[in-house]
């Protein structure tokens, strides 16, 4: 039986293991002071911090299949989020928070706050232009809330693309999107939250998704074990370990 093995660090079939025998596991790091959301991969703030990455794919192998790097840390008041994405042929043109963005060039992060997927879980999806979508979900795709515009707008955004990219890009490009999400954003629709702390855990994935693009592609970070393309399945998401 294989050991749990940190993705972010190693690669299962170097131990012999399938991708579906891993618990990925990712150690969120603890903030002090606020960071300055602006989109910026390569400022002091995340320069120490080990990126995720999103490896695995859903449906056949891609003919494009970017590069996808997240890091995730926290403080007392929140969590922060910031992704790279080395890509191409990028695809943004819906503008409107709660449009499909998963059509467009889109990262996304699914997440419980907490252990139990059984207590639902949230989707912040977000294309390459900021556009978000941001639901919360009792179960995969069952009582489904649309997250308030008014609750979203406490999400602070910051991205390195236009808000809409038409024609797309097809030539190589590197994008960056980051955000910060209030805890009291998470708690007004989830009860039971449990506040990061040192070895509190929620279950978590990050997609990559662009359904419409010239060469769509569904990229994960946690193993997904489907046939088809499909991100609600909070089964297989892997785990958020703060520290």
């Amino acid at each position: 039986m294989c050991n749990k093995l940190m993705l972010f660090l190693f690669l299962p079939m170097f131990f012999g293991c399938s991708p579906e025998e891993v618990d990925n596991v990712y150690e969120v790091a603890k903030r002090e002071v606020p960071i300055e959301i602006d989109g910026d991969w390569s400022k002091d703030a995340w320069r120490d911090v080990q990126p995720l990455q999103l490896e695995n794919h859903m449906g056949e192998y891609p003919e494009h299949m970017p590069k996808v790097q997240v890091k995730v840390m926290y403080d007392e008041e929140a969590i922060y989020v910031i992704y790279k994405v080395d890509d191409q042929y990028v695809r943004c043109v819906l503008e409107e928070y709660q449009d499909p963005v998963s059509q467009d060039s889109t990262v996304e992060f699914f997440f419980t706050p907490g252990q139990d997927i059984q207590k639902g879980y949230f989707n912040l999806e977000m294309n390459c232009g900021g556009t978000g979508l941001f639901k919360f979900q009792e179960k995969a795709r069952k009582g489904q809330l649309k997250i308030p515009k008014e609750s979203f707008d406490h999400i602070t955004v910051a991205h390195s693309l236009p808000k809409k990219v038409y024609p797309e890009i097809k030539e190589p490009v590197t994008w960056t999107l980051e955000y910060r999400i209030p805890f009291d954003v998470l708690s007004t629709y989830f009860d039971e939250m449990e506040h990061p702390a040192p070895e509190v855990e929620w279950k978590a994935n990050f997609y990559k998704i662009a359904d419409k693009s010239s060469h769509p592609h569904w990229l994960t970070w946690s193993y997904v074990d489907n046939p088809k393309p499909q991100f609600h399945l909070p089964e297989f998401f892997g785990t958020l370990r703060f520290r």
